[in-house]
């Protein structure tokens, strides 16, 4: 028998379809990415359906891989240009299984005290994990958050994954790595790592729902599937758990497809009252308040019921999410950086920015992202043309796509009038700057950059070049000679 728990674990797990290597080598670890592999690793390389062939996924991703044996999902073409390394291929529903169980052998999952927290939704995931956290520091829980912005603990950022829920394998990894260091683990949860069985084994005691409407229909097709791979969310919760959300449509459409293997329960946006507006101004905007509600839930199960009347005050915890509703205010002018990318997000935004500032003008700069659902693109030209004076089109990580022929297709949800191109993103934040100069300083405005919010990248033609939206507000703060305040 070999001697080695991992070339055990290989040698006993049952397969489709396995190939030996012809020199075997003791094993040592277990990867997802082929560039971290050594002569003693196993990659587990999950292939899906897009457009890339197997010359593509080779040349790009197992060529130059120092590997000792790959396990995949599917037979590639290419296994005969990888004469000398083991190929295991699993069943179709088999990959989560298999990965698992070899994370089981590695990472062995922590028990945790408070257990673990999903949060899934089209918009929201990362503001209401972190009110999340905050909410349960201040009442003496320490938290482990895995999401968009990284990996943090107790407030503290650890790390960037790079994905809003990483490969199983990494978190894992993650969970081993802190397992006693934390009370509480709240994770973002993706309809991709949903779909793809990232989360498979984590065992969540609840999770949250904030909303659903039309985003990654590049992956998932058609909103059928979308919605699909949002409800497996439901599969991880454990008996006893429930799932709460702040949509009445996602409640209505659960209950309606078929009785849920968990209790569902719809909660209203909170009302904080005027004294927590105005200590928190964010919590004026009316999906905050649902991020609000959907957070402040979640973490009552945790924390337990008061001992008496009355709520937890947990607004006094919370403070601006990085990249969502960031604001600098300079006079009558109020400059907004948000992350809001999909058509539901930006019209929720200008329509809160509307109702909150009165009487005052709306300038929104925006672009759509390449090699993503094209048909939000017009969706998203038509919600900021509805709620603003003048919008300013520019780029948002284009990827391989022409920026121009994004733009294009941005341009066809919107009238001829009240808008205009400045493809450069850096150059579409001056000439917002500089709008705003021309108008009369007691003309108040509102000025929405909306897209990028925590990134600090433009990701075109294969390359991430560093750039921040925020940035450039206080470049242009500079140059423009204005002070601004939070």
């Amino acid at each position: 028998m070999p001697s080695d728990p991992l070339t055990n674990l290989l040698a006993t797990t049952e397969f489709a379809w396995r190939r030996e290597p012809t020199s075997p080598v003791p094993l040592t670890d277990i990867q997802w990415r082929a560039d971290a592999c050594g002569p003693g690793s196993i990659l587990f390389f999950q292939c899906f359906d897009d457009s890339r062939d197997d010359a593509e996924l080779y040349r790009r991703y197992l060529a130059a891989g120092a590997f000792s044996a790959l396990v995949t999902n599917r037979i590639l073409d290419c296994f005969a240009a990888l004469p000398d390394k083991g190929i295991f291929v699993t069943r179709a529903d088999d990959w989560p299984r298999t990965v698992g169980h070899f994370c089981d052998l590695l990472y062995p999952l922590p028990e945790v005290a408070g257990g673990f927290v999903g949060i899934t939704g089209t918009n929201g995931k990362t503001t209401t994990v972190n009110y999340l956290e905050s909410m349960l520091r201040a009442y003496d829980q320490r938290a482990l958050t895995v999401g968009t912005l990284g990996v943090s603990l107790n407030g503290e950022p650890l790390a960037r994954t790079g994905f809003t829920s990483p490969p199983l394998i990494e978190l894992r990894r993650l969970l081993h790595s802190y397992r006693d260091r934390y009370d509480v683990v709240v994770l973002e949860t993706s309809s991709h790592a949903l779909d793809q069985g990232r989360l498979h084994g984590i065992p969540l005691w609840n999770a949250g729902w904030t909303n659903f409407s039309q985003d990654h229909l590049d992956y998932h097709r058609d909103e059928a599937a979308y919605f699909a791979a949002k409800t497996r969310i439901l599969e991880l919760i454990q008996d006893g758990g429930r799932l709460f959300c702040t949509s009445p449509e996602v409640v209505s459409r659960l209950v309606e497809r078929e009785t849920p293997p968990v209790p569902v329960q719809g909660l209203n946006a909170a009302d904080p009252g005027p004294e927590a507006i105005a200590a928190k101004p964010f919590l004026a905007l009316a999906h905050n308040r649902e991020n609000y509600a959907l957070a402040a839930a979640l973490a009552d199960t945790l924390l337990g019921p008061l001992p008496g009347p009355g709520q937890r005050p947990y607004w006094r915890h919370l403070g601006t999410v990085d990249g969502r509703f960031e604001c600098r205010v300079v006079g009558n002018r109020t400059l907004i950086v948000d992350f809001a990318h999909t058509p539901a997000a930006l019209d929720s935004l200008l329509t809160a920015i509307r109702h909150a500032f009165p009487n005052t003008g709306v300038l929104t700069l925006f672009g759509c992202g390449g090699d993503r659902d094209r048909g939000k693109r017009p969706l998203m030209g038509a919600a900021a043309a509805r709620h603003s004076d003048h919008v300013i089109l520019t780029s948002d990580n284009p990827r391989t796509e022409d920026p121009e022929r994004i733009i294009a297709e941005i341009l066809t949800g919107m009238p001829a009038t009240g808008r205009e191109v400045v493809v450069e993103r850096p150059q579409a934040v001056a000439r917002l700057f500089d709008l705003l100069a021309e108008r009369p300083a007691d003309e108040p405005w509102v000025a929405l950059i909306a897209g990028k919010g925590h990134e600090r990248y433009i990701d075109r033609d294969g390359h991430k070049t560093y750039y921040s939206d925020q940035d450039e507000v206080e470049r242009n703060l500079r140059r423009l000679g204005w002070i601004s305040r939070l």
